[in-house]
């Protein structure tokens, strides 16, 4: 995936967006209360290959699964 102005971004820019999207979506915030793990889980994977590295929510989804995340 690129930037949106063509420059591919680093695998570690990659992971820290799904893994800092989920933990935004499922934490308490003073305007809203936290997601459940499923709603969050089930936006990342709507947003993989849009917003989201497909490969990066594979693995995430993996881990996921396995109650690792």
């Amino acid at each position: 995936m690129t930037d949106g102005l063509g420059r591919k971004n680093p695998l570690g820019a990659k992971i820290v967006a799904v893994a800092d999207t989920y933990d935004a979506m499922t934490t308490d915030r003073p305007y809203r209360k936290a997601l459940s793990k499923e709603i969050a889980m089930e936006e990342i994977e709507k947003n993989s290959g849009t917003q989201f590295d497909p490969e990066i929510v594979k693995a995430w989804l993996r881990i996921d699964s396995r109650g690792r995340a």
